[in-house]
């Protein structure tokens, strides 16, 4: 986390005036802002490709019971759902995805992902950064890979977390080699509350700007006495980048506006879903028009191992087929589509047989992953599994491939070098576009 004191800047009572007024100033609005708002002095000058919002439903959403029915398959296969007509003649989907069936010219769906990999955790980090786990390399997110290479674009971080569902035991989610200074500025308040404030944006109760510019005024004379006897002012010069920057993003009318979603329409909110996964999906929204490059949307609880049917009727499913069709019909609707890739992951699919407990476990050989925007043909549905769902038997891609194919949406080359903490060259990108998408 972000620092505003240095170690050699002490007085007798161990706290100098300076580190006082700006702890004052920053660290007693609540602020800890991550070491992104650091590199944005460094970072690089923006550049072309599309802006992302990745959907990420923690582990492992049921392809049998969502996007890849198998109805003919015996009861122990296809499970308790029905199947319905979608808007593309021939392809059906199960009864739990209703709004889903109807905008299905709007997406592409994947039913060829080979997860090759069925555990917890691991998934985190493969299917959020394109490359298995290693022990010698830590590999860094999307969006952290994102921030490096495309560095800020508005007062907001370029990458924003929604939610806290991501499983980090082995890195998922996180910079890894690229360091925290690319890692996610994480939200874990819920947006749909009604008291819904950011943590280390919000002023407490009691902080006007009147105060912060006071402050400021006051720090700024302590500094032109201090910086008289100072023996490293480019150490105060570096500070001072890192101060601002941080200061700046907490009073800049974008940060603000891009939060307060009491500024949309309450028939717009009410399509989303007044659920913290609908309003999730809305603030992405706003993030994207901020600035904010790279937003991941977190939802948690789909390792459904058992009631895998009930949860996914009754609790799982109805605010995700709400709020991710509602969210690519707005983005489309304000002209933000066409810019915006959205994309919809998760950790593996799962098996075919159903469990004595009415659940359904990992499975590492099918899957499904949803794509739109960005130029991905909408009402398309790319490969097929078996008649069990359980092997890909047509067009097959793996977790590789979709990640070079999203790098490639966001005009990040696939020949991206970076460099590990001991210098070694380290390649990020290795995979083959999916063609149907390109």
């Amino acid at each position: 986390m972000l620092s505003f004191t240095t170690g050699r800047s002490l007085d007798c009572d161990h706290v100098s005036r300076r580190s006082f007024l700006q702890i004052g100033t920053l660290a007693g609005l609540g602020v800890s802002l991550p070491l992104a708002l650091s590199a944005k002095k460094a970072s690089a000058a923006p550049a072309a490709g599309a802006n992302c919002i990745l959907i990420w439903t923690r582990g492992g959403t049921s392809h049998h019971d969502t996007f890849d029915p198998k109805p003919d398959a015996p009861v122990s296969v296809k499970g308790e759902f029905g199947v319905i007509d979608t808007a593309l003649p021939g392809i059906k989907f199960t009864e739990v995805c209703p709004t889903f069936a109807k905008e299905a010219k709007r997406f592409s769906l994947l039913r060829g992902w080979n997860p090759k990999n069925g555990s917890h955790g691991t998934a985190d980090q493969y299917v959020m950064s394109g490359r298995p786990v290693s022990q010698a390399v830590r590999y860094p997110t999307y969006g952290s890979v994102v921030s490096h290479h495309q560095g800020f674009k508005s007062a907001l971080p370029p990458f924003i977390q929604l939610g806290t569902e991501v499983d980090r035991r082995f890195g998922g989610g996180s910079p890894g080699i690229l360091g925290l200074e690319h890692g996610p500025f994480e939200i874990a308040a819920d947006p749909s509350a009604d008291n819904f404030t950011v943590r280390d944006i919000t002023p407490p109760t009691g902080i006007t700007s009147e105060r912060i510019d006071f402050r400021k005024k006051v720090l700024a004379r302590i500094d032109q006495l201090q910086r008289r006897g100072e023996i490293q002012p480019a150490a105060f010069d570096a500070l001072d980048e890192n101060y601002k920057t941080a200061l700046n993003m907490i009073t800049a009318p974008e940060t603000k506006g891009a939060f307060d979603l009491s500024k949309e329409d309450p028939k717009l909110r009410e399509a989303y879903g007044k659920n913290k996964f609908g309003a999730s999906c809305l603030l992405a929204r706003r993030l994207i028009e901020s600035g904010v490059r790279f937003v991941t949307v977190t939802d948690g609880a789909w390792d459904t191992h058992q009631n895998n049917f009930k949860s996914l009727k009754d609790r799982l499913m109805p605010r995700v087929d709400q709020g991710l069709p509602q969210l690519l019909i707005d983005l489309e609707q304000r002209g933000l589509l066409a810019s915006t890739l959205v994309v919809w992951l998760t950790d593996f699919g799962r098996t075919p047989q159903i469990n004595a407990a009415s659940g359904r476990d990992h499975w590492a050989s099918a899957g499904y992953a949803i794509a739109a925007g960005a130029g991905i043909p909408g009402g398309t549905v790319v490969g097929a599994t078996d008649g069990e769902g359980g092997f890909v038997t047509k067009d097959e891609y793996l977790t590789e491939d979709i990640a070079t194919t999203i790098y490639a949406k966001l005009g990040i080359p696939t020949d991206l070098i970076a460099s590990a903490p001991d210098g070694r060259p380290v390649r990020l990108i290795e995979g083959r576009e999916i063609k149907e998408w390109m």
